[in-house]
């Protein structure tokens, strides 16, 4: 199949490349002339295990292209995808001012029949938003598709090569079976192809995020109770996931959420509701409480410390919202070093691949250490903010000797209280009992 994908950001280049990677001819457009000519190099602009490998495989065989020119694209495809990007407005709204353009560059380039599949996320009643836009621009048939996207950062190839279930949202039976067609190779295992209308496949997305992050405001919840009260938040966890009813999965205390979806998709729905008089009050108290979240740490380290920050220096394991990836958007540790810096304290940072967006982000406010244990050095304590493996195992008499005291504060409880006040450090955990030696 002839394809083409409006936007070569995260979503775009996965989806691009996974379609590409089953058989199709798929060109990506990108207004950036040069993030293009670094892509037909072979540069993947973004960390996604595995997705510089499939991007230089299916473009050195010649599936898989990228260009300036998105009339060319349009004239060659029959499927257009948009997945340019839906930034929150300053009212918790979706901005959709490039959905708005590209639909109208498409309906101006259309020579025939084409499926325009929207797979950016954007607020219910898009889609239709986006068949007046072509309607005004051409007078070609068309189909408007609403096909939101399930992928995790960090094992996006996955869950796009693998996918728990497709959501295709059309009026037209020729533009089902098209997208079908499409994602056959994908479901080969028998995962199922969701078809309902355009405002249904709209609301999917967003109601499974803000369940998602619902899930994630509330273990956060209790697990704060369970300081209060002395109970152990990985023991609670157990109880409840083994219920067949709830599950384990995004049952982990921890920092809160970030990242590009979580955060806008909640904050969108709450100002969607607005719009037609419904409150939204657990998804605006699930925002609340991940915020406050995010600062768990700080509030920690105040209590610890007796307020007296200033002139300390603390060592952040972790700068990326999430492990295996570098996007640091909404991340904790945004929050959690500003405080730091705002209490007068100085901030020693490593993460594997997020180091590059931290530097952009915060300049030499902080400094930045190629390994974690590098960044421990002459450090009052050390602070982990993201959970990635290699942090998992490492050498605790080497913390010890490079920390000025052996303190550890640990957002994502990778250790187990109990053996840490063994090795000889003062460890303070999330919804877990706190120790020292």
């Amino acid at each position: 199949m002839k394809v083409c994908v409006v936007g070569t950001g995260y979503v775009g280049l996965v989806a691009g490349t996974c379609i590409a990677e089953s058989g199709n001819d798929v060109i990506c457009v990108d207004i950036d002339a040069g993030k293009v000519e670094r892509l037909r190099a072979g540069e993947v602009p973004i960390y996604e295990p595995g997705l510089e490998e499939l991007v230089k495989r299916n473009t050195a065989e010649g599936r898989l292209t990228f260009t300036t020119d998105l009339d060319e694209a349009v004239h060659a495809s029959l499927v257009c995808f948009i997945a340019v990007g839906t930034p929150q407005g300053g009212d918790g709204s979706s901005d959709l001012g490039a959905v708005r353009t590209v639909a109208a560059a498409i309906g101006k380039a259309m020579n025939g029949y084409r499926v325009v599949a929207c797979k950016s996320t954007v607020p219910v009643g898009t889609s239709e938003e986006v068949r007046a836009i072509l309607e005004e621009n051409t007078n070609e048939n068309f189909d408007v598709v609403s096909n939101p996207e399930f992928m995790k950062e960090g094992a996006a190839l996955e869950d796009f090569l693998k996918p728990d279930r497709v959501v295709i949202g059309c009026r037209s039976e020729q533009a089902a079976e098209i997208m079908k067609d499409l994602y056959e190779p994908f479901v080969r295992g028998g995962a199922p192809i969701l078809v309902m209308d355009n405002a249904s496949a709209e609301m999917t997305k967003y109601a499974a995020n803000g369940l998602l992050a619902t899930r994630i405001s509330f273990v956060n919840e209790v697990a704060n109770l369970c300081e209060a009260v002395g109970a152990d938040i990985s023991l609670v966890r157990r109880g409840v996931g083994l219920d067949n009813r709830l599950g384990m999965h995004f049952l982990y205390a921890g920092l809160g959420y970030g990242g590009s979806c979580f955060p806008k998709d909640v904050r969108s729905i709450i100002h969607t509701a607005a719009q037609h008089d419904i409150d939204f009050q657990l998804l605006r108290s699930v925002d609340e409480v991940n915020n406050r979240q995010k600062l768990r740490l700080f509030d920690k380290l105040r209590v610890f410390y007796d307020g007296a920050l200033e002139g300390r220096c603390f060592a952040l394991w972790g700068l990326a919202f999430k492990p295996r990836t570098d996007d640091m958007r909404e991340a904790p540790a945004i929050g959690l070093i500003e405080s730091l810096l705002e209490a007068g304290a100085t901030v020693r940072a490593h993460d594997p691949e997020a180091m590059d967006t931290a530097r952009a982000m915060f300049g030499d406010r902080i400094s930045y250490h190629r390994t974690g244990y590098n960044a421990l050095e002459g450090a009052d304590a050390m602070l982990v903010v993201t959970e990635w493996n290699e942090f998992r195992r490492p050498d605790f008499e080497r913390v010890k000797g490079l920390l000025k005291e052996p303190v550890i504060f640990d957002g994502r409880n990778l250790w187990e209280p109990e053996q840490m006040r063994k090795k000889g450090f003062s460890y303070f955990p999330i919804g877990r009992p706190a120790v020292t030696p």
